[in-house]
């Protein structure tokens, strides 16, 4: 979901919250896949059949290929909403996480965002 999006559809503190549980949600999935990896390895060296090696060696590989996918995905997501909640300070009043998008033309990657205690505009970075 785009920054714009999720700030008007959730407002900035549930866009923040869901995109950390999203990302917590791919180093779960990072784990899980660490788990199947060791336990294909395992198995590969207690099976005696070319099948069964055959089956464990494709479900290592694909342990390994979903998990590095989940660490750069969770390593992303939350560097992003990082990012951006380091960037939710009303410069004017100081007021964390109460603000708005004032507009965006969906083109750009910066934000123009309002505070909603003192109206006052900054832009937020993506």
């Amino acid at each position: 979901m785009k920054l714009a999006e999720g700030i008007r559809r959730h407002g900035f503190r549930k866009w923040y919250e869901r995109r950390l549980l999203a990302s917590h949600g791919h180093m779960v999935l990072t784990f899980l896949c660490a788990i199947g990896f060791l336990a294909g390895a395992e198995a590969f060296m207690t099976m005696s059949s070319l099948a069964d090696r055959l089956v464990d060696v494709i479900a290592v590989l694909v342990c390994a290929a979903v998990g590095y996918w989940a660490v750069r995905r969770y390593l992303y997501l939350l560097h992003h909403a990082e990012f951006v909640a380091n960037q939710a300070h009303c410069p004017a009043c100081a007021t964390y996480g109460r603000l708005e998008v004032a507009d965006h033309d969906g083109a750009s990657t910066d934000l123009r965002v309002r505070c909603r205690k003192c109206q006052h505009l900054w832009t937020i970075h993506e």
